[in-house]
């Protein structure tokens, strides 16, 4: 499997909850559908090795195409996270985040608490 972001080849990486697949180059992930709400915290951050700043630079490419089925994948904004944006697919329901983001989806800050509580006044 190539990567959607950057091309380079994906690797398989296990975990007791899932099997992911990373890139090798910009370390991105791809999760099956679902696949990605069964990995806890701890696992994330074993998983999500990439570097944050990476992740950045690439969560600006467009337009990012499904791994599996090629089709065009849907920006989408983490509930109560809406600094994380990930790529989902309309197809087979897969997702894709790019180094760093999935460590920080799975680990919900104060910071993110509060922008929560102020968000839902506006």
């Amino acid at each position: 499997m190539k990567c959607p972001k950057c091309s380079a080849n994906m690797e398989r990486v296990r975990t007791p909850e899932a099997t992911v697949d990373r890139c090798t180059h910009c370390r991105g992930m791809w999760f099956d559908m679902l696949e990605h709400q069964d990995v806890t915290p701890p696992a994330a951050k074993e998983l999500d090795v990439g570097s944050s700043g990476v992740g950045r630079k690439y969560d600006k490419v467009e337009p990012v195409l499904c791994p599996k089925d090629r089709q065009r994948m849907t920006r989408m904004t983490a509930l109560g996270q809406p600094h994380i944006h990930y790529e989902q697919c309309p197809i087979c329901g897969g997702v894709f985040f790019d180094a760093g983001e999935f460590r920080d989806f799975k680990t919900e800050s104060i910071g993110d608490v509060v922008r929560g509580l102020f968000g839902r006044g506006k």
